[in-house]
Parts: structure tokens; sequence; C-alpha cells
């Protein structure tokens, strides 16, 4: 590709607001016809599929460790199409990066779920495995495509998407070189190899705790008060973009959790036993550590308030689910099943008809796999199981992408806990308990879990696309074949080390989301409860934020999510704030705030990168060199170079003096 060819990144708003009749003209004009679907394009990104969803499941069941592929791809992308020099090779890589981030979303929708079955006991064959990852995969593309104008195009410029950010980053600068690859380069170096040293070697603490004194070791004993930072360069760049308004929002949550609700439990209840679910718990909640609590008790209360943030948000959104509704029923109307009107290529998506009748036959296949696939006892339990799967996937595929859209974190874990309980409560009502209940809750969940995984990331892939102006159809329908490859993978790899780990006993599997299903289900199949006094206050929390208009789902991720990785979204959230506020000249805040969003982009890039490596070290046992010193002096080392790589964004960042585009 000339110089003068060569794209030269981003529009001036691309992250803000468009003003009035302001409109967003991507990279890749609309009037094009760039190469997005080829050959090159297609090989390479389902051989990305099937590496990452291999490499996924394994690590993330093996070391509890579980990565996201997208950010990894997009850099392999961009070294494979510059090596073999091909043309038109931003559009090809959106391709690439869109099919291979197929691993990781039905990785997380699988391994989260399905090893559940072993841990408990019982057994799931690769048939069962492979339609449960597949089905919730097609179902969570389906039920997505008729929001994504709403949530890329309309929502423009009001959600902060940091993980598709730091990816367009990467393939932009990738592709035109010059500063901006350059920025991204050297703080890519630099996040990577300080999370690789931290991680892999523990030169220093991976998080900074209030426990390090013996003041504070004191008070997390006895009041249960603690704060926890996490010192990764990554999270500390995913706050950047995620911007101080929403990550003040996550860290009130976080703050509400950790400073009154546990050590209010603890003072209330402290010396009781409290057991919700009926799992045997036998310490008092005095005799737990906070992190111990959280996971226990109030982490619940954040899953009820983000189910019901998202029901109110479903509300809220009820005009957008209209009319989406509203296009199909006019598209099927017409009699020569012609598109609707003539849309510009930088929109134009699946026709509506084809997604109906997608969804249609996806729930077909969906009920005879429950119906016939030994899932289920009999076509009324068949039927309970299509009708939670349809409406829960349904309902909650736009909390999934709202999420990824603020935080960058889908919270599938909580709302598939959720979905868990609201399925085993209504099969063992319909009959199904035991055994066979906890094995069609799983396959059930499983469908669910995946669903929702795959929308919220297929979210970011789409605007990504928006940004650099690739053909959405193209996405979509090359995401059938990339989910279709992931959960072959996926299901293989799973299968293998049940066979050679096992998930129980000694030298098994973590799976430590399976395992925190397990122990859902487990007692719920088996007359146990759910602890509803817990969802009741998250419910009454979210209904609360809402009616003094504070973003609830925002707020209620922060009850969910550990403190010390949503600490540094406030310090990463104010560095933004502060390097996008200090000239009086708007186009020097601009450009400052712009060349900081490109390091922050390198950090969670180099540091997503070199998890990968980092756990794959960690499995091979290459994690001994300071353990030792980390012991004993980790967390107060970990201050400096934590100081070290604020001064740099800060400093780097203050450089820029006017906008040079």
């Amino acid at each position: 590709m000339s110089e003068e060819n060569k794209p030269q990144g981003l529009p001036e708003n691309a992250y803000r607001e468009l003003r009035e009749g302001e409109t967003y003209n991507p990279i890749i004009p609309s009037g094009h016809k760039p190469k997005e679907v080829t050959v090159w394009s297609v090989s390479i990104g389902l051989v990305m599929t099937v590496i990452f969803s291999a490499a996924a499941a394994y690590l993330g069941l093996k070391v509890g460790q579980v990565f996201e592929a997208a950010i990894p791809i997009a850099i392999l992308a961009v070294g494979l199409t510059s090596a073999f020099k091909k043309s038109d090779s931003l559009s090809q890589n959106v391709i690439i990066q869109s099919i291979g981030a197929c691993s990781g979303a039905v990785v997380a929708g699988s391994i989260f779920t399905l090893p559940a079955i072993y841990i408990i006991g019982l057994d799931v064959n690769y048939f069962q495995m492979v339609m449960s990852s597949l089905l919730g995969a097609v179902l969570g593309i389906l039920f997505l495509i008729p929001f994504r104008k709403y949530f890329v195009k309309e929502m423009h410029g009001k959600y902060p998407f940091p993980e598709a950010t730091a990816t367009t980053q990467v393939l932009v600068s990738g592709e035109s070189g010059g500063n901006s690859a350059k920025t991204l380069l050297i703080s890519g170096l630099i996040g990577g190899i300080y999370d690789f040293v931290v991680a892999t070697f523990g030169a220093w603490s991976e998080t900074i705790t209030t426990t390090v004194t013996k003041w504070g070791a004191a008070v997390a004993d006895k009041a249960k008060l603690v704060l926890k930072l996490n010192t990764g360069a990554a999270v500390l760049g995913l706050g950047y973009i995620v911007g101080l308004k929403y990550a003040f929002i996550i860290c009130c949550g976080s703050f509400l959790v950790w400073l009154v609700i546990i050590p209010l439990m603890n003072l209330i209840w402290g010396g009781s036993v409290i057991d919700f679910m009926g799992t045997g718990i036998t310490q008092t909640i005095s005799e737990m550590s906070p992190d111990m609590i959280f996971k226990t008790y109030a982490r619940h209360i954040g899953i009820g308030g983000i189910a019901t943030a998202g029901i109110i948000g479903i509300i809220k959104s009820f005009g957008v689910i209209k009319s989406a509704v509203g296009i199909a029923a006019k598209e099927f109307s017409r009699k020569d099943g012609a598109s609707t009107g003539e849309e510009e290529r930088t929109q134009r998506d699946l026709p509506m008809k084809t997604v109906v009748f997608g969804i249609i036959i996806a729930l077909i296949v969906t009920f005879a796999f429950f119906a016939f696939g030994g899932v289920v006892h009999n076509i009324w339990q068949a039927l309970i199981g299509l009708l939670i799967v349809a409406v829960i996937s349904f309902l909650f595929t736009t909390v999934a992408a709202n999420a990824i859209a603020i935080v960058g974190t889908n919270p599938v874990s909580g709302m598939t806990i959720m979905t868990l309980i609201i399925t085993a409560l209504i099969l063992v009502a319909a009959g199904l308990r035991g055994d066979a209940g906890m094995i069609a809750a799983m396959i059930i969940g499983g469908v669910v879990c995946t669903a929702l995984s795959v929308a919220g990331a297929m979210i970011t892939d789409l605007k990504i696309g928006y940004w650099i102006g690739t053909t959405p159809a193209k996405q979509e329908t090359w995401k059938f074949v990339g989910v279709a490859v992931a959960a072959l993978t996926v299901s293989g790899v799973m299968l293998i080390l049940n066979k050679t780990y096992g998930f129980v006993g000694e030298g098994a599997l973590v799976a430590p989301q399976a395992n925190a299903m397990a122990a859902v289900v487990q007692p719920m199949m088996n007359g146990g409860n759910a602890p509803w006094l817990l969802y009741g206050i998250g419910a009454v929390i979210a209904i609360l934020l809402t009616v003094f208009k504070v973003p609830a789902l925002a707020f209620c991720l922060g009850m969910f999510i550990p403190i010390d990785l949503n600490l540094p979204l406030l310090i990463g959230g104010a560095i933004s704030w502060y390097v996008g506020s200090r000239s009086k000249d708007a186009a020097v805040n601009a450009a400052r705030k712009e060349k900081g969003t490109l390091i922050a982009s390198g950090f969670i890039a180099g540091g997503a990168l070199m998890g990968v490596v980092s756990a794959i070290l960690k499995f091979a046992n290459v994690d001994w060199f300071l353990n030792t010193w980390n012991a004993q002096y980790g967390e107060a080392i970990a201050i400096l170079p934590l100081a070290g790589i604020i001064i740099y964004m800060i400093c780097s960042s203050m450089k820029v003096e006017k906008q040079t585009k």
C-alpha cells in the first residue's frame, strides 16, 4: 500500500458524542468496496479460532486464568498481513479479528458451566457439549444483530467501549504507522513487560492491600475492612479509556460493598453461621476473611443488582426492542421479500428476515436437542428449557452488550448463576430433580451463558468495524462459522482434559467458575435454596439508583467485580480527566487525551498478549524466581513501578501541545 493511501488514524469525532447535524465518517468510506472476506482473512481467522479456543480452554481450566483473545489476535493479524504485504490489510484484519475473537467468547460460555457436570460426579458427552456451546453462540449472534445500530451508531460517544478502543488502536496504528504506531508500540512494550514481570516472576505484588501493615491487618481481621488495588498496567489502561465518570460510579459500588456492607454484616451477624443456599457452611461470619464474606454473601447482592438493573434497562430500551420487532414485521409483510431500503455499505446488517428465520430454526433445533439429546425426560420439560433459553438469552443480550460497552467486562458469570437458580427452581417444579435435573440445568445454563458471552464479545467486534468502516453483514455472517469451529474445538479440549486430569481430586484442574456453578446447582436440585434476601437487597439498591438517576448497571458491576480490579479504573479515569483538562485550548486537551488513549491501548494490548505467555509459563512452573522476595516485600515494592507507569502515562500524554491531524 502506498504512503498516500495509508489510513491516517481515526477521525477526531470517533470517541466523542456527535454534535447536532454531525455524522461519523469511518476510515474506510462507505462508498469504497474494500477486500474483507478473502481466502486469506477467513483461513487465518479460523486458524486463530482453533489455536486460541484450545489455548483459552486449556489455560482457563488448568490455571484458572481466562484471557481475552481479541487483542492478541489483532496484533498477530497486523503482523501477518504486514509480513505477507496484503493489500486492503486493514479491512481483512477486522475480519480475521472478528472470526478469531469467537474463541474467547465461546470458551467463557463453555468452561463456566459444562465442567460443573463432571465436578458433581455426572457425565456429559461430546455431542451435548458441542450443541450447548454452538446453539448458545448462534442465539447470541442472532439476538444481538437487531441491536447493533443502537449500540454502535445511535449511542456513539456515549459509551467508552474500552476493549474495542484498544483493539481498534492496534489495527489502525499497525496499518498507518507514524507517531501513533510508535506510541502504541512503546506503551505496549512497557505495559507488556511490566505485567509479564509481575505475573510470571513475582518481582512485586500484583495486588496492594491495606493488610500490608499491622494496623491494616488488624482492621481487616476485626472489622472486616480492607482495600485492595491491582497494580497491573492493563487494568490502569482500561480505566483511562472507561473515563472518570463511569470509573467513579463503578468504584462507588465497590465502596458500598467493601466499606459498608461487609463490615456491617460482621457487626450485626458476626457470631452467626448463615447458610442461605444449604451448601454446608460451618464458619461464622467473624471467622471469615473479607474476601470470603464477599464471595459467599456480598457478591450475591451485586448479582441481584445486575439482574434488576438489566431488567430496568430492558424496560427503558423497550422502544429499541419494539423498533427491532417492527422492522422484522415490516420486512415480513413485503411480498417480494426485498429489503426495506437500500442502506450504505457500512450500515448493512444481515436481512432481518434472515435473522428472524435463523432464530426460529435455532430455537427448533434447541428444543429437539433438549427433547431427544438426553438433556430432559419429556417434551414438556424440553419446552420449559426452551422457554428459559429464549427469554433470558434475548432479554439479557442487551445487558451483556451494555456492560461490555461501559467497562469492557461481561458479568456473564453473575447472570449465569441467576439463570441456573431460575432454571433449577422451574425444573424442580416440573418434576426434574436430582442427578438428571443437575445435568439439564447445567446444559441449559451453558446455552444461556454462551449466548450472553458471545453477544457481549460481538458488540465489541461490531464497534471496531463501525469505527474502521467494514461491512457489518460480513462480520455477522462469518461469526457463525467462527463459533462453530470454536464450539467443536473447546468441547474436544474439555473432553480430553477431563479424561487426562479430571476436575476433582488430587492434581485435578482448577475450573473455578465451574466449581462455583456446581456449588449453586447441587443444593438447589437436592432441596436447597437461593440467597433471595441478598438478591432482594441488590434489587432494591438498583431501583433506588435508577430513581436518583445513577447508572445502576455500572454501579452494580462495581458491587460484583472484586474491588482490586475496580480501584485501578478510578486511577486511570482520573488520569484521563487530568490530561484532558489542563489546557485552556480545547484542541490541545483533545490531542493530549487522544495520545493518552493510545498509551492506554498499548498497556491493554501488551498486558493481554503477555498474559497469554505468562499463563503458559505459569503452567510450566516457571514462576519460582522471586516468590520469596514477593512474599516479604512485594506490596511495598509494587508502589514504585505503579507510580512509574502512572507518571509515564501523564508526562507522555501532556507533551502533546496541539492537534496534529
